[in-house]
């Protein structure tokens, strides 16, 4: 099965030696997003719900460069440098997704790249 690397610029670029996105027949394979705005390249966290927020944003354009879109996510995973944003991450996510939610996994972790406080990774198939 082949595979294409997936790049737009309105997600933040890579900031190391890998795809925004690998598709590979019906299935695409996201890297993690994080907060960082892609015209500006500077990070939006005035709050964990904004980076929240520009997190999923960039996703959804990674998505949408790869011909997909959120309806698409059949499973997350949101990594968390302290799960006492849990919720407010939850309330941004959950206007992301329609009625049918991806499998999810949460997971806390002690470090992130570039200061972030959110990335999230996704996995969408079509058909």
């Amino acid at each position: 099965m082949s595979r294409e690397s997936i790049f737009t610029k309105d997600a933040p670029a890579p900031i190391g030696p890998y795809s925004q996105a690998i598709r590979s027949g019906k299935w695409l394979f996201c890297a993690g997003q994080g907060a960082m705005d892609p015209e500006t390249g500077k990070l939006v966290n005035e709050s964990v719900a904004a980076e929240a927020e520009q997190t999923l944003k960039n996703l959804g354009n990674v998505l949408r460069a790869a011909g997909f879109d959120y309806d698409d996510v059949v499973k997350t995973t949101i990594f968390l440098v302290d799960m006492s944003d849990f919720a407010a991450v939850n309330t941004v996510y959950a206007k992301y997704f329609g009625d049918v939610k991806p499998a999810r996994s949460t997971v806390a972790v002690a470090d992130l790249p570039l200061g972030l406080r959110v990335e999230i990774e996704a996995i969408a198939r079509k058909g």
